[in-house]
Parts: structure tokens; sequence; C-alpha cells
């Protein structure tokens, strides 16, 4: 894996998300609650903090948890809710360490079909069906991972020039548009709410 993404705005940060699965991976478990360049650039300060350059499941499945959450809420920290994010990071690590050597890339690296690798992302920890199919577009979109079926396993984030999510971003343009549509998606949930009120 070595390409480049744009999602951190960050040539650093973004350098390391395209190198580096587990990176990537949890790039995507932090994008919650928080602007997206926010979300992406914490494995790069995770990363730095941790003093080194790449992120490392054993490494961090195995860090003390209270040491672990500290370096998180460091400041700036990672993520609005520092605690509970090292706590799910660590969850993912120990997850990759039990069922694939703390490979992340094992991940998909052979799954066979857009069904089986959707189903892989969803059991890690952390990540729901949406996340799991957002970051199935990504790997299809921009990181050229395509087992037969990724696109519809991926719903609507498959669709091609769709700027629904993460993966449909390869710059500052892509970007606006996403925000674009992720502002009329809560307009609309907001406005489906107040009518069913």
């Amino acid at each position: 894996m070595d390409v480049t993404l744009h999602l951190a705005q960050d040539p650093e940060a973004d350098a390391l998300l395209g190198r580096s699965p587990l990176a990537a991976l949890v790039g995507m478990l932090l994008d919650q609650q928080v602007p997206m360049e926010w979300a992406f650039k914490g494995p790069a300060t995770i990363a730095q903090r941790l003093g080194g350059d790449d992120l490392d499941a054993h490494e961090i499945a195995a860090h003390e948890p209270e040491a672990f959450a500290a370096l998180l809420s460091q400041k700036p920290a990672v993520h609005r809710y520092p605690g509970s994010m090292a706590k799910r990071i660590q969850q993912l690590c120990q997850y990759l360490v039990e069922h694939y050597d703390g490979d992340a890339e094992a991940v998909w690296k052979d799954a066979a079909t857009g069904k089986d690798l959707l189903k892989r992302l969803a059991e890690l920890p952390g990540f729901g069906k949406q996340k799991a199919q957002i970051f199935l577009a990504l790997l299809g979109k921009q990181l050229g991972v395509r087992p037969t079926g990724w696109r519809e396993a991926a719903g609507s984030y498959g669709e091609p020039d769709s700027f629904r999510s993460v993966a449909d971003i390869t710059g500052p343009e892509s970007l606006v548009k996403v925000r674009a549509h992720k502002q009329e998606m809560k307009a609309a949930a907001k406005a489906a709410k107040a009518g069913g009120k």
C-alpha cells in the first residue's frame, strides 16, 4: 500500500495514511464527532507521540491503557473524546493482534468478495455497517482493493463520483462536495425529525 491520500489535508499525515493500513483503519475509527481532517491526522499524531513514524498494532494493544489515554489527551488532543477513543483504538489493535497477527492489511488482502470484505470490516471493534461500507469504498476507490462485488457491498458509498464520504475525497474540491452532501443529509434528517413530532 503506497498511495497519496488527501484526507487529513496535511502532507505528512496523508503520507502515513497512504502507506500504513493500520493508520488508515485508525483514522477511519476516529472519524466521528470531529472534523474529518482532525480524525485522519490522528494516526500521525499518535505515531509521533509513540516515538515512531508508523503505528504498530502489537505495541498499541500492549500499551498501558491509562498511559495510552494520556498520550491521546495531550494538547492538541487527538479527538474530542480522547479517553474513549484511546480505549477503542486499543480494542481495534487487540482484535487485529488476535485475529490477524497485528497485520491490518490482512483484513482485506485475501478477501475473495466484496461481501466477505464488508463482513470482515464490520467485525472490527468500532466499525458498524456504515463505517465498514465507507472504508470498503475507500479501499476500492483509492487504494486499489477491489474484490468481486466491492461496489455493491459498499452500497451507495461505492457509486462512482458520489461524493458521499471520505472515499471520494481526493483534494480540496472533492472535500467541499463531500461536506456539502453531509450538510444536506443532516438538514434532511433534521427536517424529517421535526416533521415526525
